[in-house]
């Protein structure tokens, strides 16, 4: 009868195994659990081994290929072999062949006979049996055989320095596409004008043709439709026009017509009840409430008072004659002999005009002491003044006082300043120059103690 079976028939009837069987196969089941825990720590600590050397070599591979991208090899073996080599490829070139080697030479290749740089060009050159012309025929040597030359050139044309020189070649030709691309895509650069000398050669003024264009373009001026309407409103109520302008602009309102005639009639009303006994300012500030909105409001008032309802109807450019004759004819206005001839000449902007006539009506009187005449060409070293084109100008006094002395704050110069930062956003000077700073174009300069000067 098998084992099983009779094993299995004790358990039936009530019998218990066979202890000696168990405790013989015992020592056999530790033995196996402990060559099979021996097998397999050998195999993991052989595949442990195995990945470390696999990654070792990996990393030298792509520290190789880092290498040839830049044109550099990182292989020490590699840079000792090159080293004797180059040692004995100099003594090569400094000592003439003999006429043995020479004849030997001679019937070994098809090709006229290498440059001795050449030869020296590289580390391979002095051990190497054979090499591959550009026309792809193989060269061979006196001291190797067609298969070697063969195994030779392969391997020079996959060495790092030959795969660094055509990465090398690959890098300028793109470099010399993209110097093309980039003159082609960017702006040529024009000349910059050249000055015309008036008078004599030796003459000591300069001036540009660099004109300014007009600071009022047709999308800036009222329509006279608007201008009519404001002289009606204003003559009808009392109140003057360029007051009724300067609060339309100071709210915002622009364009060819900043109101219809019903709110211009409803603005001249509510202004006229306020009594003209109050001043300009005054009303101003009982019609807003607020002091810098008044600030603003008059100050836009005599810029468009200064100028005139014409110029603001059909340009400044079109005015700079209405303009530059009240400014020579006012009394208020001091301008030098050559300043005057300046303006006789119309070589002054239309701004700077504008600017005089403003700081006349908010100061009532002006001292203009350098325009064009008597300035120097250079502002600074390389930079050509803005004097020189006539788009700036020097106030040495204004309501009969000095700019020099007085430019303390609350003084004379920092109301001058504050003055110019409100003038419209068309005719805002771009420098405005004297020993305090107040933002925007303001800035100080010490050499500027004793006038202001406002550029455009």
């Amino acid at each position: 009868m098998p084992r099983w079976f009779t094993r299995n028939d004790n358990w039936d009837f009530g019998g218990r195994p066979d202890p000696s069987e168990d405790e013989a196969r015992e020592p056999k089941s530790r033995k196996r659990r402990l060559a099979l825990t021996f097998v397999f720590t050998i195999v993991f600590f052989a595949g442990a081994s195995l990945a470390a050397v696999a990654g070792s070599e990996f990393s030298s591979a792509i520290a190789q290929e880092a290498a040839v991208d830049s044109g550099t090899t990182t292989d020490p073996a590699e840079a000792s072999d090159a080293a004797p080599a180059a040692d004995e490829a100099a003594p090569a070139e400094e000592a003439a062949p003999a006429p043995e080697e020479a004849t030997e030479a001679a019937p070994a290749t098809s090709e006229p006979a290498a440059d001795a740089s050449a030869s020296a060009d590289t580390s391979d050159a002095a051990d190497s049996t054979a090499g591959t012309s550009d026309a792809g025929f193989t060269q061979v040597s006196k001291a190797g055989t067609p298969a070697d030359a063969a195994s030779t050139a392969g391997a020079s044309a996959s060495s790092p320095r030959a795969q660094s020189k055509r990465s090398g070649g690959k890098r300028a030709a793109a470099e010399a596409q993209w110097k093309q691309v980039r003159a082609a895509l960017l702006p040529k650069l024009k000349p910059a004008p050249k000055p015309e000398i008036e008078g004599p050669a030796n003459a000591a003024t300069i001036w540009l043709n660099s004109p300014l264009p007009d600071p009022t373009p047709p999308a800036l001026r009222l329509s006279p439709r608007f201008a009519a309407n404001l002289k009606a409103a204003s003559q009808r109520s009392g109140v003057d026009w360029a007051v009724m302008l300067g609060i339309l602009r100071a709210r915002g309102a622009a364009g060819h017509s900043p109101a219809d005639r019903v709110t211009l009639g409803r603005l001249a009303g509510r202004l006229s009840s306020f009594g003209p006994a109050r001043g300009e300012w005054s009303r101003m500030v009982a019609y807003s409430g607020d002091t810098r909105f008044a600030d603003k409001a008059a100050a836009l008032a005599r810029y468009d008072r200064a100028v005139g309802l014409d110029a603001l109807v059909n340009g400044l450019e079109a005015a700079k004659a209405s303009i530059a004759t009240r400014v020579l004819s006012d009394r208020n206005i001091s301008i030098y002999g050559g300043g005057r001839n300046d303006i006789v000449n119309g070589k002054v902007d239309v701004r700077v005009l504008a600017t005089i006539a403003y700081l006349r009506e908010s100061f009532g009187q002006v001292t203009v002491s350098c325009l064009i005449a008597g300035h120097r060409l250079f502002a600074r070293p390389g930079v050509i003044s803005a004097h020189i084109s006539g788009h700036a100008v020097d106030i040495s006094g204004l309501g009969g006082i000095s700019i020099q002395g007085h430019q303390e704050p609350g003084g004379i110069t920092e109301r001058a300043v504050r003055e110019i930062l409100l003038m419209p956003a068309e005719v805002m000077p771009r420098q405005v120059i004297s020993l305090l700073g107040l933002g925007g174009p303001s800035f100080p300069l010490a050499d500027h103690y004793n006038h202001i000067h406002i550029g455009f």
